[in-house]
């Protein structure tokens, strides 16, 4: 397992102790910002899914009727265990010269951010490995939406270049994160304890683990549309036409509250949009496109790639 070396900590004592750390590693989370999340009290729960309606309709005087009902299906919502652990020489971290306290505290928090980063990349590609998913992890909107009706092909065709955007409804029947054993994400505090150094002999470290259970909902597959095979072709890429098209293929009355995408294909949207102020100053970089229920907010993700296979 790799652990902090003299390095690391000569790199920390050779820096400003008034500027600290500078993370380049973090990543805005829109998909934690914006996508609601519920709490359950164990790590897994039933939900209940109409499948289908019962017939209606009219008779004749005198005549009777067939009876009929709905069919329903019961889908399991499962949460996985997120458990992340860094650890460390003792006498490497003692040797900080801020101490061994903020050099433990600036590894938890990139544990933290590693993990969010994480849940993430499972949010869109699942158990995927190939796209950095996790196969350990919970099922994402790629394996959870219906691939043959709530998708649009935006036809690009050089491969290993596609992106994908996704245009999501929220709610407790619709998409939302679910976080087992009552919403826990416990940064666990550190404690000393023998670990296995890189020769395989035993020494002293500092040890810290997060534990949280992260899961997916998706309780309708009207829920979630994908545009797929978006790439930097000429005219494959992302643009209001496109979007649109997605759009209707959500029940009337029922339009996403999200659109997410990669920074390239919110670049493309930009680009395929015309000023049209008196200035010919160019066009805003796109925040939303508008809906019959008012604007539908847009934006990027670190977490969507630009390297899609064209069969994914």
């Amino acid at each position: 397992m790799p652990k902090s070396t003299l390095l690391d900590i000569a790199k920390r004592n050779g820096s400003d102790p008034a500027v600290g750390l500078i993370d380049e590693t973090i990543k805005p989370h829109p998909e934690l910002i914006y996508v609601p999340a519920r709490t359950i009290k164990g790590t897994s729960y039933k939900t209940l899914i109409r499948t289908s309606l019962p017939t209606a309709g009219f008779r004749k005087a005198n005549d009777g009727v067939t009876a009929s009902k709905s069919t329903y299906d019961n889908r399991r919502i499962e949460t996985y265990i997120l458990n992340p652990r860094w650890e460390c020489d003792k006498a490497v971290a003692d040797r900080n010269e801020d101490g061994p306290e903020i050099f433990i505290f600036d590894e938890a928090t990139g544990m933290l951010e590693a993990s969010l980063q994480q849940v993430c990349t499972n949010f869109y590609y699942g158990r995927d490995d190939d796209y950095g998913g996790d196969v350990e992890g919970h099922p994402g909107l790629i394996d959870s939406y219906d691939a043959t009706n709530m998708v649009v092909d935006a036809g690009g065709t050089t491969g290993d270049t596609g992106s994908s955007v996704w245009l999501i409804r929220f709610g407790r029947k619709h998409v939302n994160w679910v976080w087992g054993e009552n919403g826990s994400m416990e940064v666990e505090d550190p404690r000393i304890e023998t670990i296995t150094g890189e020769n395989g002999g035993s020494l002293t470290g500092y040890v810290q683990e997060l534990l949280a259970y992260p899961g997916l909902q998706v309780g309708s597959l009207k829920s979630v549309v994908r545009i797929k095979k978006l790439t930097a072709d000429s005219g494959k890429g992302l643009t209001d036409d496109v979007i649109y098209d997605a759009l209707s293929k959500f029940p009337a009355g029922q339009e996403p509250d999200l659109i997410l995408c990669s920074k390239r294909s919110l670049k493309q949207l930009r680009g395929s949009r015309t000023a049209t102020n008196g200035t010919g100053a160019p066009a805003p970089i796109p925040e939303s496109i508008e809906g019959t229920q008012g604007p539908i907010p847009i934006r990027p993700s670190e977490a969507i790639l630009d390297t899609e296979a064209l069969t994914l």
